[in-house]
């Protein structure tokens, strides 16, 4: 009986820290556009347990990637979860080669209220950003949207979070 649990226990872990297909392939669809092309790979970044324990955000096995068309190099994407008033959210971000933020999208709201940040036009303000521009603060850099306050400011801490992730990954060498 032991082990049957143990079995359980780990079948559910193993399960809860991978990407939903549903996201998945609202992310794929959303580099197919970006870039403009259907003809594009994902390659997962494997990052080192002792590595990743440094770094703020967390990544696994299938939520970090490098993205190529026929042998180039196009950019890299990080799908996240956040947590908004009562539940949570997923989203995109992707990089260029520089690990400059070129996109973000929501790719799943799960509120009734507050799916204003899935907007293009707010999600612009991450556009340009590095580990290198420093922190983006809420009501500085980021402006709020009423009604979404908890959304806004849960967005803008995961990217930061990520940011100085991707920082410390360079640091490390481990990019």
């Amino acid at each position: 009986m032991k082990k049957m649990t143990l079995l359980v226990l780990v079948a559910l872990l193993s399960f809860s820290f991978s990407i939903p297909e549903k996201v998945s392939k609202k992310a794929d669809k959303v580099i197919a556009k970006f870039y403009e092309t259907d003809d594009f790979s994902k390659s997962f970044l494997q990052i080192s347990s002792a590595v990743n324990e440094q770094t703020p955000a967390d990544f696994t096995s299938d939520n970090f990637f490098k993205i190529e068309s026929n042998g180039t190099l196009l950019g890299y994407g990080y799908i996240g979860n956040a947590p908004s008033k009562t539940a949570t959210f997923d989203y995109l971000v992707l990089f260029d080669q520089d690990f400059i933020i070129a996109k973000s999208k929501v790719l799943v709201y799960r509120e009734e209220y507050g799916g204003e940040i899935g907007s293009k036009r707010w999600l612009k303000q991450f556009i340009g950003h590095s580990s290198q521009t420093g922190e983006l603060r809420y009501n500085q850099e980021i402006i709020p949207i009423s009604g979404a306050t908890i959304s806004v400011r849960s967005m803008t801490r995961s990217i930061n979070e990520l940011l100085k992730s991707i920082g410390t990954l360079q640091q490390l060498k481990s990019l």
